[in-house]
């Protein structure tokens, strides 16, 4: 049996994949991309990315990627960002893969949200490449594991109306004498 790195208590689906052909940085930029998003949302948005129509933001393996002008539509600090279509593909299969678990699991398909998406590093594969004067350089792939859970979203609860009569709280920080730059109190 497979061991997950996360244990939820609520009705849930999950898959696994391991040893994937595909980029690990990518991946985990693509796979930090979606999570929180419904099932049937990230899905829509990952085959825009395919199509060049979203883009993903690189957040933690930016470096050497460029800036790109579609990422101003997004709330989001990043400038730079790529569209990884092998990444987003093999997302869009694991995708298909939990809702099928789902579906045994006797959980609704409509309303799942990704609770939990994981990327790690795999064994990397070792090729050669020869290079001049006989020389011979090592020619890596960084492939990777992925995991995915998924759980039925939870309703939304609405705010209570405000009574006329109710006093207002201000907090504690509020109420305290304004602090100058030196840390002395005015």
């Amino acid at each position: 049996m497979v061991r997950y790195s996360r244990t939820l208590e609520v009705p849930h689906a999950k898959a696994r994949g391991s040893d994937f052909r595909v980029h690990f940085k990518n991946t985990r930029e693509t796979a930090f991309a979606i999570r929180g998003m419904t099932v049937e949302r990230a899905r829509k948005y990952l085959n825009n990315v395919i199509e060049k129509k979203e883009i993903i933001p690189f957040v933690r393996y930016r470096y050497g990627v460029g800036r790109k002008a579609q990422l101003k539509n997004l709330k989001i600090k990043s400038s730079v960002g790529r569209w990884p279509k092998k990444s987003a593909e093999f997302l869009l299969g694991m995708l298909t893969n939990v809702e099928s678990n789902a579906e045994d699991e006797g959980l609704e398909t409509e309303n799942l949200v990704i609770t939990h998406i994981q990327v790690n590093r795999a064994m990397c594969g070792r090729r050669r490449t020869y290079r001049a004067h006989g020389r011979i350089n090592a020619y890596m792939s960084h492939p990777c594991h992925i995991e995915l859970m998924v759980e039925p979203q939870a309703s939304k609860v609405e705010k209570a109306a405000e009574e006329e009569g109710a006093a207002v709280v201000k907090s504690s920080r509020k109420l305290r004498a304004p602090r100058l730059k030196s840390g002395a109190t005015a």
